[in-house]
């Protein structure tokens, strides 16, 4: 009866444990690593938070429309390790994104990095593993 009380708790630990990881998406099941694209547009919004940073770039194509993309990176915490601040990155700014399409071929991609307009590039902290 004992072994069978810590074989329920422990499979009980593990499975909340577990949880959390599993509401994280892996970048194969949203992006396209073998997608490149590289767009220049201008910063139109910024959301810096967990468990993923977001910005949105306004991007006119040769027509003339725009069209808005949302550019994924990494965890606020994986950005400052890579030279980020809050301020980086700021509404306004003209910007070249190197990233990953989405899949469903939106207007979405996982950003590699991110090249500003003095030439000084940041990585995106992209999930894209090697």
């Amino acid at each position: 009866m004992e072994n069978r009380l810590s074989l329920l708790v422990l499979s009980a630990a593990l499975l909340t444990v577990s949880l959390p990881a599993s509401a994280h998406h892996a970048f194969a099941a949203v992006f396209d690593g073998g997608d490149a694209i590289e767009i220049t547009g201008t910063v139109s919004k910024l959301e810096w938070m967990n468990p993923h940073t977001w910005f949105y770039v306004d991007v006119e194509g040769d027509n003339g429309t725009v069209a808005t993309w949302a550019l994924e990176m990494g965890s606020p915490n994986g950005l400052i390790r890579r030279g980020w601040s809050r301020k980086t990155l700021q509404v306004g700014q003209e910007v070249r994104i190197n990233g990953y399409r989405a899949k469903d071929g939106t207007d979405k991609a996982s950003v590699k990095t991110v090249v500003f307009a003095d030439g000084r590039a940041l990585s995106g902290a992209s999930s894209k593993g090697p």
